[in-house]
């Protein structure tokens, strides 16, 4: 006998719940370290998005709520095409913080680091778009802070494989805004966080590339280059352990990828990579320089179907439209059953509002449409701005990346000039000494002229090594004075992007809630017409003269046949009416 018992998870409560009166929720699709994130709908417009709510329990958390806050603004503020996109923020009725975003189908890198080490170019091209996209945040004064592998999702776009998208700017860091966190305090994860933050200090640009180290040497090895099950102990790993070589755990690693993993990993931020930019321009070498064999190995259908996010379902129904030919099957029925005329009130009072509420609804629908269409100009075009303010960040920030390089290439000149004059001006020094010496007590012609010469000599290599010194001053002046130029330019360009950010949120809030106000009058339309079609159908479902028109109605509301057909022969309860989904 089978005594198993199929045990069944409770439905989450908030599914089918509409969150500030625009998204429906339809099913959780993960949690977080400060939320929960469900895939929903616009009950308006058909965008299917991925909308974070802060968890539960820390709902009272403020500062964990600020940080939420910051993830919008941080990722909208780079608007790259490798980090997500943010399409809106609030606050709930009932105070819970929601972050709306892109909805993504594809699989996280963690995933795939679970198969194994990968192909160096495939390695390659995933770091390289993640190094692209941090030089953006970088260049806007954005800081990621907790990099790791289950934070990078590598989808499909236009046919592109391994399309790299950054998720979870939860505690990133706007270098602008004032310190939310409590002095001291260890964010991150120890696998991947860098020897500063595992000391408790200011996570920087340097922090995210160590972090990139961490993930390309997991790439090319498949395994961390610090494990252990105890926090402290992989904390002081991090703060102070050498990384192992790659070509410990796997000899094949390529010198030139070896090198840069270690230098992304040194335990000081001096010795790493002076910023993305410098890397990116390592990477790119470092991609000509391998076979133009594509690394992609074809898969079977069923080893990429495992790990891929199935597409949202379609609509149910056509939303409002719909409504007016509801209230006119359910016309044509009492018609049908009550052809003199003699309908019960209720019956009728129920008829007369399914007609109120689709005319009322279909002009609610048009007015929330148009504000809609308003607020979706205006992110486009704040988009565009925004791409094309951090474009000309991005191309002035490279130039000053070189510039730095240059300018630190000609200070080390310059160092090493000042110790040759110095040699020299000792050596012009001895030579001019010993010539003050001699001179006046020798009369030998040929010992006066060697001399001299050695004297002229010495003093000639100081002119000239002064010379020298002159030149490379200038040359550092002039490049520290063009990166301090760019850097200016881009701190204009900054300055610009944050008053424009101020002025387009201060005019997509005034736009959601003229939308919110309005579409929850349509929700409560939807629920209205729901109660008076739950009514109408529980009324006449019964009765034979209008089984055609229940098909047809359940036909058109549900894409299925009416109950009559085979749920009714076979005993089963009739299906209940559903709900509208026009808000």
């Amino acid at each position: 006998m089978n005594t198993s018992r199929n045990v069944t998870k409770p439905q989450d409560p908030m599914l089918g719940r509409v969150v500030a009166g625009r998204y429906r929720l339809e099913a959780r699709a993960g949690e977080g370290g400060m939320g929960v994130v469900y895939r929903a709908r616009h009950v308006l417009i058909d965008r299917v998005v991925a909308l974070k709510l802060i968890r539960p329990d820390l709902r009272g958390e403020t500062h964990l709520r600020a940080w939420m806050l910051r993830e919008a603004r941080a990722a909208n503020r780079v608007d790259h095409a490798h980090i997500i996109d943010i399409h809106d923020i609030g606050e709930t009725e009932e105070g819970e913080l929601y972050l709306v975003m892109e909805y993504l189908v594809g699989t996280s890198l963690s995933s795939e680091l679970a198969k194994g080490p990968m192909p160096l170019a495939r390695a390659v091209d995933i770091l390289e778009q993640m190094c692209a996209a941090l030089a953006r945040a970088h260049d806007l004064g954005v800081v990621h802070r907790d990099l790791k592998s289950d934070n990078i999702l590598l989808a499909t776009r236009g046919g592109r494989k391994d399309f790299v998208k950054i998720l979870d700017f939860g505690l990133a860091h706007l270098a602008l805004d004032p310190r939310l966190a409590p002095k001291g305090a260890v964010f991150g994860t120890p696998e991947y966080m860098s020897p500063e933050q595992a000391r408790g200090e200011e996570a920087g640009p340097p922090s995210d590339l160590y972090a990139l180290g961490i993930l390309f040497y997991e790439m090319l090895t498949g395994q961390l280059p610090f494990r252990s099950g105890d926090r402290e102990t992989l904390l002081e790993m991090q703060r102070s352990a050498p990384a192992p070589k790659p070509t410990s755990i796997k000899p094949d690693v390529l010198p030139r990828a070896e090198a840069i993993v270690l230098k992304l990993l040194e335990k000081e931020r001096r010795k790493r990579y002076q910023d993305a930019h410098h890397l990116h321009e390592e990477l790119k070498a470092l991609q000509r320089s391998l076979p133009a064999t594509p690394w992609e190995v074809q898969q079977t259908v069923q080893e990429n179907n495992s790990n891929v996010v199935p597409p949202p379902p379609p609509l149910q129904s056509a939303g409002v439209i719909e409504w007016a030919n509801r209230a006119a099957l359910f016309s044509r029925m009492v018609s049908r059953v009550y052809p003199a005329g003699n309908l019960p009130p209720d019956v009728q009072s129920a008829l007369a509002q399914s007609w109120d509420l689709a005319s009322r609804a279909t002009r609610l629908e048009g007015e929330v449409a148009t504000h809609t269409r308003k607020l979706e100009s205006l992110e486009r075009r704040g988009r565009a701005l925004r791409a094309e303010i951090g474009r000309k960040v991005e191309e002035l920030a490279h130039e000053e990346s070189r510039a730095l390089r240059d300018a630190a290439s000609e200070q080390y000149e310059v160092s090493r000039l000042r110790e040759l004059v110095q040699i020299a001006e000792r050596a012009a020094g001895i030579a001019k000494a010993q010539a003050d010496q001699v001179i006046p007590q020798s009369t030998n012609a040929a010992m006066l002229r060697n001399i001299y010469e050695c004297s002229g000599a010495a003093t000639a290599l100081l002119e000239a090594r002064r010379e020298a010194l002159r030149d490379r001053e200038q040359k550092a002046r002039v490049k520290d004075a063009q990166a301090k130029d760019l850097r200016k330019q881009i701190d204009e360009l900054r300055a610009q992007l944050a008053r424009y950010a101020e002025a387009l949120d201060e005019d997509l809030a005034a736009g959601r809630e003229k939308v919110t106000v309005r579409t929850r009058e349509g929700v409560a339309f939807e629920k209205a017409f729901n109660e008076v079609s739950s009514l109408l159908l529980n009324h006449l479902r019964q009765k034979p003269e209008v089984r055609d028109l229940m098909t047809e109605l359940f036909s058109v509301m549900h894409g299925t046949s009416m109950p009559g057909t085979a749920s009714l022969r076979n005993n089963a309860p009739p299906p209940a009416i559903p709900e509208s989904r026009g808000f």
